[in-house]
């Protein structure tokens, strides 16, 4: 049976996604094209051999419509020969696309593929693909759920309640997750994962969201994020404790990994990485939303053949503090083992591109703390969740 293994993975630096971010200059087919370039030129590929990328971006509209994925493959000056398709899963849509990518080369569809994401948060905002006065869900999800689906902050403070996740522990979380992203910044375990990007204002080579100062008294004082007078009355359970500063903020980046067939990779003289040992994909319930990396998790390892003593290190996306500490919760998983450099809450959460992001950093951390196997996991809107094994093979 043929394989699927990571031959190379980049990323751009996370930028604030508003007007005054640092990326939010450059357009989101240009980020992408960017980390293409990069992908293509580390790994030494001859880019006609690429037989198909697939990227993932969440607001399809504006300047991320019309297929993102195909212009910016075009624009990064590679052969027009050479398909691409732009896809959402949400937050897990370019984890979706490493999955796409891999059972393409699994099956023999492919033997070398490009899985990334792009968006740009501060030129494209959360919802614009939503226009003011339209449903995206229909009558049929009304009737289902006649009280109403609800947002991502309330499910996250629904999370927080149901296990008893107390303002302090997520504070807490936050802060951890900016030290050890402060920490990996400053000891050099991002560079070989980063594709710096030229701006008018100058290159642009670490993450911006990272906040080094970050304290739990400081963000004690930040106000609730999401409390709502209509919310408090439907769930009285909630005590409003999910803030700004315990929650991924918004931003710009892309990133990109370079998935072949070990036949592939010996052919063409590329040294594998890791291993995409297993996949899974799960629905839950779409009023807590945010819990699919539970049940994914679980599913994984079965798939896998694994337990969860054999995973080393652990990459679950940090779209909320109290997600992970749930999770960590139901699985006993070690928190010491989980994102060892940080996660979203401090490196950034840009939609369509925080999947190939999570990889990319599992990947150098894999190979740095000479790891055998890792996981990955991401909440996704709707009730969903991904989750992916890898094995270290160098």
């Amino acid at each position: 049976m043929r394989d699927a293994v990571i031959v190379e993975a980049v990323r751009t630096p996370m930028g604030r996604g508003r007007p005054t971010g640092a990326l939010a200059g450059v357009h989101p087919v240009e980020l992408l094209a960017h980390t293409l370039r990069t992908l293509v030129g580390r790994s030494g590929i001859d880019p006609a051999l690429v037989d198909d990328v697939i990227g993932g971006c969440v607001d399809q509209v504006g300047e991320q419509a019309m297929n993102t994925t195909r212009y910016a493959w075009l624009s990064a000056g590679f052969p027009d020969a050479v398909p691409a398709t732009t896809i959402d899963r949400q937050c897990g849509s370019s984890q979706q696309a490493v999955h796409f990518a891999a059972q393409g080369v699994i099956s023999g569809a492919y033997d070398l593929v490009v899985a990334c994401g792009v968006e740009s948060m501060s030129r494209v905002p959360m919802w614009s693909n939503v226009p003011p006065g339209t449903d995206p869900f229909g009558p049929g999800v009304a009737a289902r759920y006649p009280e109403g689906l609800i947002p991502q902050g309330i499910s996250a403070e629904l999370i927080a309640a149901k296990w008893s996740i107390s303002r302090e522990q997520m504070d807490a979380f936050a802060t951890t997750s900016h030290r050890r992203a402060a920490r990996a910044h400053a000891d050099g375990l991002f560079a070989a994962e980063l594709a710096p990007v030229e701006t008018d204002a100058g290159t642009v080579t670490g993450d911006e969201s990272v906040r080094p100062d970050t304290a739990p008294e400081v963000l004690a004082g930040l106000r609730p994020a999401f409390a709502d007078p209509a919310f408090a009355e439907r769930f009285p359970q909630i005590d409003w404790s999910v803030t700004a500063g315990n929650s991924s903020p918004v931003n710009d980046g892309a990133s990109a990994v370079l998935i072949a067939s070990s036949e592939t990779a010996a052919r063409l003289g590329l040294r594998p990485r890791a291993r995409l040992h297993g996949f899974a994909v799960t629905g839950s319930d779409p009023l807590l939303m945010l819990t699919g990396v539970i049940p994914a998790t679980e599913k994984v390892l079965r798939r896998a053949g694994l337990r969860l003593d054999d995973i080393d290190l652990f990459e679950v996306n940090e779209a909320f503090a109290s997600v992970v500490l749930a999770w960590l919760q139901e699985t006993g998983a070690d928190p010491a083992k989980v994102n060892v450099n940080g996660g979203a809450i401090a490196l950034g959460h840009p939609l369509g591109a925080s999947g190939t992001r999570l990889m990319a950093t599992l990947v150098n951390a894999m190979e740095q703390r000479g790891a055998r196997y890792a996981l990955q996991t991401m909440c996704e809107a709707g009730g969903l969740a991904n989750a992916t094994v890898l094995e270290r093979l160098s």
